[in-house]
């Protein structure tokens, strides 16, 4: 019997994930349909029950979702907890959730393992205090780096992020004023300031020599970002599309104990630039 998965959010017609699963599908030999799944901004749960009450096998959960889905779940794993977000919804016996938050791991693995950044002795800088930010810190603090600064518009916001993780690595936070001169091997766009064709403002020199910028945005053309890094220097400026195939590569491991290769979805979806 053909198993069923979905993405759920609002607006959710431009979504990749049945693109990108029906790719791992056809890798693995897996009989099964991904779907879009529109919830309503105050039908969230019940959407989301009706799923799993038909049979649903798994669902991903995008925006504005992951705050409501973490508080849905009945246990979390450590990556979801330390995020307070959820974009992986898992199936226990008595109708109960497990939640998964599988965004960091696809950031750094598209980091290390499709592009080959070394993280271990590393200064990074990551841009914004929100839910992307949240995603992403625990993994990126198990990577070895030397150290990661926290930097957003309000200061006390990064300041209470990096506090709240101070004991997984050298974490700190400051407001973007307050960067001064100190250069970064890796800056990590996790601001929604590229929806608007904007970038958050950066001392004219952050870059250390051969550093990498990444964005957690992508388009269909190099985002403000990477047009930023590109302006700047970087020795690679990079998008999400990698991350996005990534993280949907470790959902899909979860919910069907097997990983696809992500190399060829990446390319599949990649737009000539």
């Amino acid at each position: 019997m053909r198993q069923r998965y979905a993405v759920i959010g609002n607006p959710i017609a431009h979504s990749k994930s049945p693109l990108i699963h029906a790719a791992f599908a056809r890798q693995t030999g897996a009989d099964l349909e991904y779907g879009r799944l529109l919830a309503e901004p105050d039908d969230f749960e019940g959407t989301v029950r009706r799923f799993f009450g038909d049979g649903g096998r798994g669902l991903n959960v995008t925006v504005p979702f992951k705050e409501q889905a973490f508080r849905l779940a009945d246990e979390h794993s450590p990556g979801a907890a330390a995020a307070g977000a959820v974009n992986t919804l898992i199936p226990l016996p008595g109708g109960r959730l497990r939640g998964d938050n599988t965004d960091g791991v696809g950031l750094v693995r598209d980091l290390r393992e499709n592009h080959g950044f070394a993280f271990a002795g590393r200064r990074l800088l990551l841009l914004g205090a929100g839910g992307a930010a949240r995603g992403v810190l625990r993994p990126l603090l198990e990577t070895g780096l030397k150290e990661l600064l926290i930097a957003n518009r309000t200061a006390a916001r990064a300041t209470a992020l990096a506090d709240a993780a101070a004991d997984l690595g050298a974490v700190s936070g400051c407001g973007l004023t307050d960067l001064g001169g100190t250069d970064f091997d890796l800056i990590i766009n996790a601001t929604a300031a590229g929806l608007t064709g904007a970038v958050p403002p950066l001392p004219p020199r952050c870059l250390a020599p051969g550093a990498w910028t990444y964005d957690l945005l992508y388009g269909d053309r190099p985002t403000p970002f990477c047009c930023w890094g590109r302006a700047h220097g970087a020795a690679q400026a990079l998008d999400g599309l990698g991350m996005l195939v990534e993280q949907a590569a470790e959902s899909f491991r979860l919910w069907r104990g097997i990983m696809p290769q992500t190399a060829p979805v990446i390319e599949l979806l990649r737009p000539t630039q």
